[in-house]
């Protein structure tokens, strides 16, 4: 009696056609959490139910900057520190286009942070995931503009003393309209803040903490990826709109995360648009997106 030949078909991956799978294994580090934080994006956009035929990806220059390369849809990497204006023309062009920026700490807030805080400050309907590892991490693990206070880095050998930036705190203040912090140990959270956001018309802006294992975690003797996830998990308290002066961080200390800002105001093109048909009156017709063939 003959056995039985049961086939099994392997479940595909639902992130996969999201995903340039021809270009991995990827660049980034082992334990680096960039790769968490694209997972969680691509099942974002699959719960929000986001038209992927109408959404851009932008990203800058630095570990996160790779993520454009990763991604099968219309993907654009920048010049450093350049991917906020890149986006601003792109969502001017193309409003119906959801346009994500996905870039790293060093990138938007340091060359890139006057691009940031005005397009916060304009509420352009663009969205921002800042992947924050803490310091330059491609470039060799420089101090960075939200290092902590105490820490080793290649170009403070007995620890930083400049204070960092508080990233939620800055974008607050210049008038983002949401504001979310997670770490890529709250890899649920993290996603459906991301599909919230998504949904939410203007400028929106999630800091994901992320660890380096090579460099910063390695230097500042922090363990590896794991050591890493353990941290975030014991250290990280939950704290809805917790007022983002507040939520600062610390080499050692807690880690504030959740859902700081959430409020209602115009966006840019909105505000742009109810100008001139006040000044213009029934002169004043807005132009027409372009249509793409």
């Amino acid at each position: 009696m003959s056995t039985p030949v049961i086939s099994v078909t392997a479940p595909g991956n639902p992130v996969e056609d999201i995903l340039r799978t021809d270009r991995m294994p990827h660049i980034w580090c082992p334990g680096c959490g960039i790769g968490t934080t694209v997972n969680c994006f691509t099942r974002a956009l699959i719960d929000s139910k986001t038209d992927l035929n109408k959404l851009s990806i932008v990203s800058g220059i630095g570990c996160t900057g790779r993520v454009a390369g990763y991604i099968n849809l219309d993907s654009f990497h920048t010049t450093h520190g350049r991917a906020i204006p890149f986006a601003t023309g792109l969502k001017l062009a193309s409003p119906d286009t959801t346009v994500v920026v996905y870039s790293g700490e060093g990138d938007l807030f340091a060359i890139g942070g006057n691009h940031l805080i005005h397009a916060a400050r304009r509420n352009l309907d663009i969205k921002v995931i800042c992947i924050n590892n803490l310091t330059y991490a491609m470039t060799g693990g420089q101090t960075g503009p939200a290092t902590p206070l105490d820490v080793i880095t290649a170009t403070a050998a007995y620890g930083t003393y400049d204070p960092p930036f508080c990233l939620p705190r800055l974008v607050d203040a210049a008038g983002a309209v949401y504001v979310a912090r997670w770490t890529t140990f709250h890899v649920k959270q993290l996603a459906r803040s991301m599909a919230e956001m998504f949904k939410k018309k203007g400028f929106g802006f999630i800091e994901v903490i992320s660890p380096c294992p090579t460099l910063y975690q390695r230097r500042n003797r922090m363990g590896d990826g794991l050591d890493a996830m353990k941290f975030y998990k014991q250290s990280s308290r939950i704290k809805h709109g917790a007022p983002t002066s507040e939520v600062g961080l610390t080499r050692n200390g807690e880690i504030i995360v959740g859902k700081f800002v959430d409020r209602e105001r115009p966006d840019f093109t909105t505000m742009m648009h109810a100008h001139f048909a006040q000044e213009l009156g029934e002169k004043y017709v807005p132009a027409e997106a372009p249509v793409c063939s």
